[in-house]
């Protein structure tokens, strides 16, 4: 009977259903765990600023954020982000904020490879809302030891530009909030002038200081579903590059995850910020 056969087929599409769709959801999830242990991918993005000489026309920055040290994520982890990182050979490394989730006596041995970063003008860091759940001061004192210099509200005159960072808003509930007037007051308004601040919601304050360009992690370009709908209504930007006025805004997707050690849809990435000069 044809009718009897149309009714089993249906029948046995509705069973099937409900398994396909668990069998996708394990083998997105599975494809987002390997992509997260894996490590994190190289991206590319070429900013011009206005203000930047001739001379720095090129010039490389390497943003790193939210690598999220812990159980999951451990040295291993740090060894393939260093990596990584020096394979670009970069004249700047800026890591922005969420390195760790735990202290430094559990988790010291884990951020050892960080001293091998290598750039010709250093390794900077400031400091994620993570660091503050997990002893910020002692962390800083710790990167400061493995090689890298912080930025707690504070600025650099390199040759090209000025970098400038400040602390993660977290640090508020501690005395030790951003505090850009610090970081950026009484500068030469005619030089470029990058920041380093961990949160995309710190770009409002950039703008009315006059920054070029603002460097930012912590969203982890939304990392999984329903976090990406959290994510985008909490940050005026989610991923990539953006601008605010004269004030442009790149935020990475992280090189790590947190919670979960998966991502769909926002692959983790370390992206090579290349510094175009308008005068070139």
């Amino acid at each position: 009977d044809l009718r009897w056969g149309g009714r089993r087929q249906r029948q046995m599409c509705i069973r099937a259903g409900p398994t396909a769709a668990a069998a996708a959801a394990v083998g997105t999830v599975g494809y987002g765990t390997y992509g997260v242990l894996r490590g994190p991918r190289v991206k590319r993005v070429t900013v011009p600023l206005a203000k930047l000489p001739r001379a720095a026309h090129g010039y490389r920055i390497a943003v790193v954020s939210d690598i999220h040290l812990g159980p999951v994520l451990g040295r291993g982890f740090a060894q393939t982000v260093v990596d990584t990182v020096n394979s670009t050979r970069p004249d700047l490394i800026a890591v922005v904020g969420d390195l760790v989730d735990g202290s430094v006596k559990d988790l010291g041995p884990a951020a050892a490879p960080l001293a091998q970063l290598e750039a010709r003008h250093g390794s900077w860091f400031v400091t994620g809302n993570h660091e503050y759940f997990s002893g910020a001061e002692q962390w800083v004192a710790e990167v400061r030891r493995l090689g890298l210099r912080p930025l707690e509200n504070a600025r650099a005159e390199l040759p090209w530009f000025d970098l400038a960072g400040v602390n993660d808003v977290t640090g508020e509930r501690e005395g030790h909030g951003p505090d850009y007037a610090e970081a950026l007051g009484d500068r030469d308004t005619a030089r470029a002038c990058v920041l380093l601040a961990h949160q995309p919601v710190q770009i409002h304050e950039a703008v009315r200081h006059g920054v070029d360009l603002q460097l930012s992690g912590h969203t982890h370009g939304g990392q999984l579903w329903p976090g990406n709908f959290v994510a985008a209504a909490a940050n005026p930007t989610l991923a990539g590059l953006d601008r605010y006025g004269d004030t442009q805004l790149y935020v990475s997707r992280g090189a790590g995850a947190w919670g979960p050690p998966t991502r769909v849809g926002a692959p983790s990435d370390i992206t090579v910020i290349e510094l175009a000069s308008t005068r070139a």
